[in-house]
């Protein structure tokens, strides 16, 4: 009688047949399968990888060309896992839509296009998903401080009053509101210079007998080549200083005086000019300085508390 056995397969084929997998996945992925999986903490049950840290590494001295410590990586990824599972508590949770619009808007501040930043990133070994991580713990903390301590958050006027007293600074009746009409005569790019200083010539001219914004608006809306812009209502606090003290010194109804850019000769209209109790300028910078001392000092100890609840592990 002959008997048929069914051997199990060789544990060792086993070994190779997974080996073989890890590897394939290797050469698709361009990881060490190794390192890859290799967690260095776990965090509330989520992992953060070697891959992970020396990502993050790279990002930080690219961004700061500073060489960050393991440990001080190691602790920045700790508490962005943290941030982001107490924004989901409170349900703050930006889709990859949103993150991929903020990850669009810091390309744009670069002037560079999101596939121009992203392979500016792959140049220098970064992914990314590893940029568009920051960015989303930076965006859901943010939103989740200031939303739940608004409150707190907020700058009394008598603060920012005796800060600015104290630094010198004058009463609130400096600061002005400007009602104004932006104007340009429009020079056709490459023209040669003969062209843009009879342009400038004509801005001139038209600065002497326009006397009010009523007239500027007759003028410039007939005009050939020319364009006047609807009125617009600017404080102190919101224009750069350069066109603060030119219309400081511009009478009300009358033009500033022409100033060539890449659209042609442009000049502003100041139809009105008022004072006004909203902030000055330096008023504006102490305002922000001291939210912002207020913000950093709230999302500290919040960040702390939150961290003693969690479940760190290291391995």
């Amino acid at each position: 009688m002959t008997m048929t056995t069914t051997r199990r397969p060789d544990r060792r084929l086993r070994f190779l047949t997974a080996g073989c997998a890890l590897a394939l996945a290797a050469i698709v992925f361009g990881v060490s399968p190794v390192r890859a999986q290799a967690v260095a903490v776990m965090v509330n049950g989520e992992p953060i990888t070697n891959l992970d840290i020396e990502q993050r590494t790279k990002l930080n001295f690219l961004t700061t060309r500073k060489q960050m410590a393991k440990a001080e990586v190691i602790e920045e990824l700790i508490n962005e896992k943290v941030k982001i599972k107490e924004a989901k508590r409170f349900g703050v949770d930006p889709t990859s839509s949103d993150i991929d619009q903020a990850y669009s808007g810091m390309s744009t501040r670069m002037r560079l296009t999101p596939d121009q930043l992203t392979k500016s990133l792959e140049s220098q070994g970064i992914r990314p998903e590893t940029l568009k991580s920051r960015l989303k713990a930076d965006m859901v903390w943010s939103s989740l401080v200031r939303g739940r301590y608004k409150e707190s958050l907020q700058v009394g006027e008598k603060d920012v009053a005796a800060a600015a007293s104290e630094g010198g600074e004058p009463s609130q009746t400096e600061a002005f509101e400007y009602k104004m009409q932006p104007i340009v005569l429009i020079v056709p790019r490459g023209s040669p210079p003969a062209a843009i200083e009879l342009r400038r010539k004509e801005a001139e001219s038209l600065r002497e007998r326009v006397q009010s914004c009523e007239q500027a608006n007759s003028y410039f809306k007939s005009m050939q080549n020319a364009a006047i812009r609807d009125i617009v209502t600017k404080t102190s606090a919101d224009l750069p200083v350069p066109l603060r003290e030119l219309l400081d010194k511009t009478q009300v109804g009358r033009l500033t005086p022409p100033e060539v850019t890449k659209q042609g000769v442009e000049m502003v209209a100041l139809c009105d000019r008022k004072a006004t109790k909203v902030d000055t300028p330096k008023k504006r910078e102490i305002r922000e300085k001291m939210y912002a001392q207020k913000y950093e000092a709230k999302s500290k100890a919040y960040l702390n508390d939150i961290r003693k609840a969690a479940m760190i592990e290291y391995r």
